[in-house]
């Protein structure tokens, strides 16, 4: 085997990698290399000057629970050694629940009809309206739909058009629950609200945090504040669901044993003044009769205005609160780089070209090994 031969060989059969004949190797084929790190430069700068800028912005929050009796509980277990996460008491909605409200549809649907300020717009639109009427697909969006995407575009073309889900007339007018429909336009965008709010929880320091993405700082900061006051009005929702039925039925109660004590109080006056100036047993016992159904009233609306305060008080106690740490904050910078992105293209390019320079000295030995070794009759 000669000198050239030697240098031709990635690998050393006896000796395992030869490390100096891969870089002779790549030097040798240099021009390669050089060539596919331009192109991908001349694609990288493409691809830098033509992306959409995005905005991130983080809000770090702690629920605080009403979790008294489980506390004492983790307190012993902790001392045993035992890890018992996050304390949460029966009544508590576990935050390992919060993602599943962030991903829900109603959740998505609220978000996708908040009224937003764009640069674009002139007043606040909702994300709708500003992806539908207004937002221009970037050139690079062009050219993934017209190369990647080409099949599928031509197979959307190919099939029939389906109609809009629609619900049959008077459906939920009684009161009724009804199904959630969503147009097709909805659907594709609730995909962009779905990449853009995300929410994360950390089991071990008990801390949620809300990530928004965005394509400008105020419209990002105002869709993270939005999510966020919606995540609170849902959990608390959640949260005090039964306390709510509670107290709206005793605020019936209250207000029709209010009506019941302040009528019989007008009557118990009106007969007082008429029988003031008579003495007769008809007029007395009227008057005691009336007297034992307002006194009997007013102990009852008494006890339901009681009852009607420890309802409101018991709706507090169970509204949750999210203790905001880290606040929403407008972004000064966009969250992707243009440099970064020069870079990964640039690197790819290299690692290509580098990885054609060595696949052309490695592929004769491959077609030996795989055509066999006629002398040892393989």
């Amino acid at each position: 085997m000669d000198e050239n031969m030697k240098y031709n060989q990635p690998y050393e059969e006896e000796e395992g990698l030869d490390i100096m004949a891969l870089v002779r190797q790549l030097w040798d084929g240099r021009r390669t290399v050089i060539v596919w790190t331009c192109v991908f430069i001349l694609l990288g700068l493409v691809a830098a000057l033509t992306m959409k800028r995005t905005y991130s912005v983080s809000t770090v929050m702690v629920p605080q629970m009403n979790s008294r009796n489980n506390s004492q509980l983790s307190s012993l277990a902790a001392l045993a050694g035992v890890d018992m996460g996050m304390d949460l008491s029966a009544k508590d909605l576990s935050p390992l629940v919060y993602p599943q409200i962030v991903n829900s549809v109603p959740f998505r649907k609220e978000l996708l009809y908040t009224p937003l300020h764009y640069a674009k717009a002139d007043s606040a639109v909702s994300m709708y309206t500003y992806y539908k009427e207004i937002a221009k697909p970037s050139p690079m969006a062009y050219v993934k739909k017209y190369t990647i995407g080409l099949p599928f575009l031509i197979l959307n073309a190919l099939k029939k058009e389906k109609p809009e889900t629609v619900l049959p007339a008077g459906q939920g007018d009684d009161g009724s629950p009804k199904p959630i429909v969503l147009t097709k336009a909805e659907e594709k965008l609730m995909t962009v609200v779905a990449q853009n709010v995300g929410l994360t929880i950390d089991k071990k320091e008990g801390l949620i945090t809300l990530n928004v993405n965005g394509v400008e700082p105020i419209q990002t900061a105002e869709l993270a504040l939005k999510a966020q006051q919606l995540l609170q009005e849902e959990i608390t929702r959640f949260r005090t669901e039964k306390a709510q039925r509670d107290l709206e039925y005793i605020q019936d109660r209250y207000n029709e044993t209010k009506k019941e004590a302040e009528s019989l109080q007008s009557a118990l006056a009106s007969i007082s003044d008429r029988s003031q100036d008579v003495v007769g047993s008809r007029s007395r016992i009227q008057r005691e009769r009336i007297q034992q159904k307002y006194t009997l009233a007013n102990a009852i609306y008494t006890d339901m205005a009681k009852q009607l305060e420890q309802a409101r008080m018991q709706v507090k106690r169970d509204t949750p609160v999210l203790t905001v740490i880290q606040p929403v904050t407008v972004p000064s910078k966009p969250s992707n780089s243009r440099a970064k992105t020069l870079i990964v293209w640039t690197f790819l390019g290299f690692v290509l070209g580098c990885g054609i320079v060595l696949a052309k000295g490695y592929w004769p030995k491959l077609k030996e090994q795989l055509a066999g070794n006629p002398e040892t009759g393989n």
